[in-house]
């Protein structure tokens, strides 16, 4: 009996040392990120930025669409609005009717809504030939901002990649082919950063000191035009990359997305031809409107996270909708021909922050609190959740009828607890750095807010009631209650806009 105990024990303190040699080979910051620069972050440069804000707010000069907040494609809308564009040259095409103050009143209320779901063909070619209202420019170009999504980030088993493909890539092709019917002259797809995260192992064997991948550094330079066999020929979905490479089934289904994107770059478009480009935002779209990041963290207000350490790139959703207008601008200017049918990173003007520097500021300005918990724990659950979500997936999908019967017994995964599968760690809990020096060189992208003052305004629209978006708060699309690095939209705004010459 003594001889158990102590057997017992034994496995007890070895299990215990273990977690913890795993927890700090997975909290750890090399000594290389010093050396690209980490932006540092304190209370008191968190008080003075919010302060800021609040004296431009009194002075009037940030803006008035910058307090009625949608996300990036209702972003592209009150950009589009900004510089000047007059409302029927625009048309929002969308699973969800506009619920945003400043879309639904003022200038705004008489831009053309149409409900459709970019997988439904019929439906979406005839919302793209929709007639324009008859003080719309006959003679006006047509620019298509396509940012439809579905964010399944958590699936990575290659049976489940159909759930993917169907916006991402199927839906992407529909964009494709309605947008050339419709004649347009300009295409921006919002694509990811994360279709160059590759997968690691995060439990380590007790001698290895960090997981492979752990620090991934991206540099957009020339060799950003080879990537996912483009420019290798060929016109079909294939990527050049395989399936095991992608962190998940989300990035492989935007990689499918993008390439099509891309390849349709100067085929024919009604009379003419279509310029086309991808933009990556990295790593994530965040800010006033219901994304599954800050806003997210700020509505839930507890927040257990494993990632504080953790070093990588944000984008603010303003800075992500000026970057379409600074590319859309670009492929209707004489040198389009040098930046079409690529992909261009796009984040924020400092450089990256780790995970603690953004729950910093977000606990010294609002009543939330970011609890630390084990990832090596929380490693082993997301394990066992992928093992049931997987079962019950595989068995349903199985063309026995017992077996699916026999599916249909396994408890189902629901909420936000899906979100929590080993594919998550992949995004969540590695080093990951985005150079986009090409887009602020080459697209003329200059980026007007910092990841903090991004911060402050986000959690100014909290305040003020004006953060949660009916889209981005439903089950399964991405939400995260972990405090993990990742949003989420599903079939999001596509914006039409007839331009004049610019």
């Amino acid at each position: 009996m003594l001889w158990t105990w102590l057997v017992c024990a034994l496995l007890c303190v070895l299990i215990y040392l273990y977690i913890a040699h795993n927890d700090r080979a997975l909290l750890h910051v090399p000594p290389e990120l010093s050396a690209l620069g980490i932006a540092r972050l304190t209370p008191g440069m968190a008080r003075e930025a919010m302060s800021e804000l609040l004296e431009a707010e009194k002075a009037g000069t940030d803006g008035k669409g910058d307090v009625e907040a949608g996300f990036l494609g209702g972003w592209i809308v009150v950009q589009l609005l900004e510089r000047g564009e007059k409302p029927e040259n625009i048309r929002i095409i969308d699973l969800y009717p506009p619920t945003r103050l400043d879309l639904t009143t003022g200038a705004a209320k008489d831009i053309q809504f149409a409900q459709v779901d970019v997988t439904d063909s019929v439906a979406l070619l005839a919302a793209f030939l929709a007639p324009w209202p008859a003080s719309s420019p006959a003679s006006a170009g047509l620019t298509v901002f396509h940012t439809a999504a579905n964010i399944r980030f958590y699936e990575k088993h290659p049976a489940l990649l159909p759930r993917s493909l169907h916006v991402n890539a199927h839906g992407t092709q529909n964009v494709v082919d309605a947008t050339r019917k419709a004649g347009a002259s300009v295409l921006v797809y919002t694509s990811s950063a994360s279709v160059q995260v590759k997968r690691t192992r995060f439990l380590l064997w007790p001698w290895e000191t960090a997981p492979a991948n752990y620090v991934q550094v991206f540099k957009d330079g020339k060799g950003e035009i080879e990537d996912l066999g483009v420019s290798k020929g060929g016109n079909g979905p294939e990527t050049g990359k395989r399936h095991e490479e992608y962190f998940s089934n989300y990035a492989a289904s935007k990689a499918v997305g993008e390439r099509l994107v891309r390849c349709a770059n100067g085929t024919s478009s009604g009379e003419g031809v279509i310029k086309t480009g991808c933009l990556r935002p990295a790593n994530g779209v965040f800010g006033p409107g219901g994304d599954m990041m800050s806003g997210a963290f700020l509505k839930r207000g507890s927040n257990p996270t494993w990632v504080g350490a953790i070093v990588q790139n944000l984008i603010y959703v303003k800075n992500a909708a000026h970057a379409h207008l600074c590319y859309e601008a670009s492929l209707l200017s004489a040198s389009a021909n040098s930046v079409s049918g690529q992909a261009f990173t796009i984040t924020d003007p400092n450089p990256p922050l780790a995970s603690q520097e953004v729950n910093l500021v977000l606990s010294t300005l609002a009543s939330t609190r970011f609890p630390a918990v084990s990832p090596t724990i929380i490693l082993l659950v997301s394990h066992v959740i992928e093992w049931v979500y997987l079962a019950r997936a595989l068995l349903i999908l199985s063309p026995n009828a017992f077996l699916r019967a026999l599916g249909r017994l396994v408890p189902e995964i629901k909420g936000e607890i899906v979100n929590l599968q080993p594919s998550l760690f992949n995004l969540a809990q590695v080093h990951l750095v985005w150079d986009d020096s090409r887009a602020r060189e080459l697209l003329g992208y200059a980026p007007r807010y910092t990841t903090l003052r991004g911060l402050c305004e986000t959690v100014r629209a909290h305040e003020n009631g004006e953060l949660s978006d009916h889209r981005s708060w439903g089950n399964g699309g991405g939400g995260n209650g972990f405090g993990g690095l990742v949003g989420a939209e599903r079939a999001v705004e596509d914006v039409g806009e007839k331009l004049g010459v610019l």
